[in-house]
């Protein structure tokens, strides 16, 4: 199985890596004879700036038995706070992406409640890596992977619905302490022609959005990006891998659009910079087709914009019956194409029989607002069996409005798993009613985050599926389970979200889904996630990553692998 290790170690220390056809059949993982024993791993500490990592589940502190260096009451008291367990190198922020089912369906888990009397086990944290703070740190990393034919992580924040960020018995890169943010009035991309100059901010590989958005306020800009409780998403991680949608898309495009350039590091061991001018198909191919697979980003520099006024419509409504809820769903799905090629963008969640949505649109007028979202406003309150609320505010900046919606910790720490469906133009005018059955039935939420701009950008300058580009808004779905529920309660509930994607997948067969907000169960990934690209993209991934390093779920090349994602098929 190992056959080729002792030529491809002896190649990688002499820096010969990089046309390398390497084929190693299985990774190794720990347990594994070929792990590495500590003195080697001693010797990777002493070429990184930092001790290196041991990670535990997040709940383990309240073992004693298996961290009793963890302070339980601190882990109670921060459960639900995403910067918190972002700080963390084996916390995700749904922990059952923590957790790793055998064959015979026994789950390995460490769970919060402890009162259920099961033990705490590892589960799917990784064993031990590399705190990076440097692209050195990064790559004596990668160099050590490749040397060793380890199982390979990357983790940034732990935000994310597929599981990449964590991986039994895997050796990881955990990126999260690299904050470095420089904002340059006058950026000009490597290679590019000295005219062509940005007001831009670069961002190490894990700033999160609060930083970011504190950042580049302080300098009277703003930027496309991200908004959730805490803002504790990467901003230059798995976000704009995936894509990197916003509410202010409509108005800006997507996160891909407004990055200008991109440094990563490769399985060659390389740090390259890469942008429009140079490397130009990795560039294109880090922006939309998923984190984890091309190497590790170390740093994005993206564009920024004036910080304007924006404009903030909410809408509340409530309903006597589900027919009556259907029928605002849907005519509130109509009406989303008038929203965004407004510049309107914003988030919208339900119950079975209320909804609550709010969009907002930069530097809009009173008055123009009113005139904007009159119509809809109309239209719901004409029909029988609801009740509704609207009103508009605005906001100084942008920013205030962020500050004001989403500074406060929350939304993380719940076993959850989610599907997505982009909605495109015909979908939406032709399909609402059949789409508002099942988000009333899920009880689902929807983003404004498309159409407008993003509508008006070439497919082709990004490796983003192409379907974002007639797309209009994003709809989900989702289950959720307490600690300590059994594998067949889980298998249950993930059977009841292969429903809803299958029913998404009927009336929107064209529309993808996108790829950071979706399902290990997705129908024809391929096609669903990256669309028409997925050939180019694979090409590239084979180019860049010649060691077949970086393997995540569902991403580009991984149908190569066995469900575990440690041998080659």
């Amino acid at each position: 199985m190992f056959g080729s290790f002792t030529v491809l170690s002896t190649l990688v220390l002499a820096g010969f890596v990089r046309a390398w056809p390497y084929d190693a059949g299985c990774v190794c993982t720990y347990g594994d004879p070929c792990w590495p024993d500590a003195a080697t791993f001693a010797q990777l500490e002493s070429q990184v700036s930092q001790p290196l990592v041991y990670p535990y589940p997040t709940a383990s502190a309240c073992y004693p038995a298996v961290n009793p260096s963890g302070n339980c009451s601190e882990v109670i008291q921060n459960w639900m706070d995403g910067n918190w367990r972002s700080s963390i190198p084996g916390s995700m922020e749904a922990p059952n992406f923590e957790s790793f089912e055998f064959k015979n369906g026994t789950l390995s888990a460490c769970y919060l409640n402890t009162s259920l009397g099961i033990p705490c086990k590892r589960g799917n944290v990784p064993v031990i890596g590399v705190d990076a703070r440097t692209p050195g740190d990064i790559q004596a990393a990668v160099k050590f992977a490749v040397q060793y034919n380890l199982k390979l992580v990357i983790k940034n924040t732990g935000h994310d619905f597929l599981g990449p960020s964590a991986a039994r018995g895997a050796f990881v890169v955990w990126t999260h302490n690299m904050k470095n943010i420089t904002y340059d009035a006058t950026f000009i991309p490597q290679g590019a022609p000295s005219n062509e100059t940005y007001q831009a901010v670069t961002l190490g590989a894990d700033v999160q959005w609060h930083e970011a958005y504190d950042a580049v306020n302080q300098h009277g800009r703003m930027m496309v990006g991200e908004a959730s409780l805490g803002g504790s998403v990467g901003a230059a991680g798995g976000w704009l891998q995936g894509g990197g949608h916003s509410a202010l898309s409509p108005t800006y495009g997507l996160g891909v659009d407004n990055a200008i350039e991109i440094t990563v590091v490769t399985s060659t061991g390389e740090h390259l910079t890469v942008n429009n001018y140079q490397y130009s198909d990795l560039f294109w191919a880090l922006r939309g087709s998923g984190g984890g697979t091309y190497g590790v980003v170390t740093s994005v520099t993206y564009r920024t914009y004036e910080s304007l006024p924006v404009a903030f419509y909410v809408f509340q409504a409530n309903a006597t019956n589900t027919t009556s809820m259907q029928e605002l769903i849907a005519g509130m799905l109509q009406f989303q194409t008038n929203f965004t090629d407004d510049g309107w963008g914003g988030y919208a969640g339900m119950s079975d029989t209320s909804v609550l949505f709010g969009i907002i649109s930069p530097n809009m007028s009173t008055e123009a607002a009113n005139a904007s979202t009159q119509p809809w406003t109309d239209y719901a309150a004409s029909l029988q069996g609801v009740s509704l609320f609207a009103q508009i505010h605005t906001f100084a900046s942008w920013y205030e409005w962020y500050m004001t919606f989403f500074n406060t910790p929350g939304q993380n720490g719940g076993n959850l798993m989610i599907t997505s469906r982009l909605l495109s133009r015909d979908t939406l005018a032709n399909q609402s009613k059949h789409v508002a059955e099942i988000l009333v039935n899920c009880q689902g939420t929807f983003n404004m985050i498309a159409g407008g701009k993003v509508s008006q950008i070439d497919p082709e300058s990004a490796g983003v599926n192409p379907v974002w580009r007639n797309a209009v808004v994003e709809v989900l779905c989702g289950v959720s389970w307490d600690d300590g529920a059994s594998s067949k309660e889980i298998q249950g509930l993930i059977s009841q979200l292969q429903t809803w994607i299958s029913a998404f997948h009927d009336v929107a067969p064209n529309d993808g889904a996108y790829f950071n907000e979706a399902s290990l169960f997705e129908i024809d990934w391929q096609t669903t996630f990256f669309g028409s690209h997925y050939s180019q993209l694979k090409d590239i991934k084979e180019k860049y990553d010649p060691c077949r390093l970086f393997v995540v779920a569902e991403g580009v090349g991984s149908e190569e692998w066995n469900k575990q994602l440690t041998c080659r098929l």
